[in-house]
């Protein structure tokens, strides 16, 4: 080869280099968002679905804990009452998603008598009664509208408002039936 062949080649070379400055950052922006936009959108879901598994998790522990204690349990000692001291379980197996008295106040115990095994018909609510946490009854636990702020705004586009309002996990619950005791805890105030 001569040395007059390969100088027009390099002479293209250099101007391709030039008009392609500057393309590696377009690049990348033309990426980054997206792809910050579909995390965004990972994350918050994430964090719903951690949220209503942890407060899923917290009443059946709740259940599990509260249809087998009894008067001297420890739990009851401290509370005062059955459905006090189930709710205090639940709040403490929330990972401090209930803290305060505004969610303590979501956390509802519920008593149903059973219907008689050839019946049809539906559970009476005695959580009003005195004896409604007799052996054999159903115990329910739930936590309602409980509300989840979100992790990150939601941002939709630049001429509409950024988007912070929050998921409200209406309902989750756990029931279990009563076991027999012979010393029962007074019931309380429920739900």
């Amino acid at each position: 080869m001569e040395l007059g062949e390969t100088a027009p080649i390099a002479g293209r070379l250099g101007k391709r280099k030039r008009r392609q400055r500057g393309s590696e950052l377009l690049e990348f922006t033309l990426v980054i968002l997206p792809l910050l936009a579909m995390i965004t959108v990972l994350v918050d879901t994430a964090w719903g679905i951690f949220a209503e598994s942890t407060l899923q998790r917290a009443v059946r522990l709740g259940v599990r804990m509260g249809v087998t204690l009894t008067a001297s349990s420890p739990q009851v000692t401290a509370a005062g009452d059955l459905t006090s001291a189930v709710k205090q379980e639940v709040q403490n197996n929330a990972l401090g998603l209930l803290n305060g008295s505004s969610n303590y106040a979501k956390i509802k115990v519920n008593y149903f008598l059973p219907p008689a095994p050839s019946s049809a018909s539906a559970a009476t609510d005695v959580s009003s009664q005195a004896n409604g946490d007799a052996a054999g009854n159903i115990m329910q636990v739930s936590v309602q509208n409980f509300v989840l702020n979100p992790l990150m705004p939601r941002i939709y586009g630049s001429n509409i408002p950024v988007d912070n309002s929050s998921l409200v996990i209406a309902s989750v619950s756990s029931a279990d039936i009563i076991e027999p005791s012979r010393n029962p805890p007074p019931i309380g105030t429920a739900p």
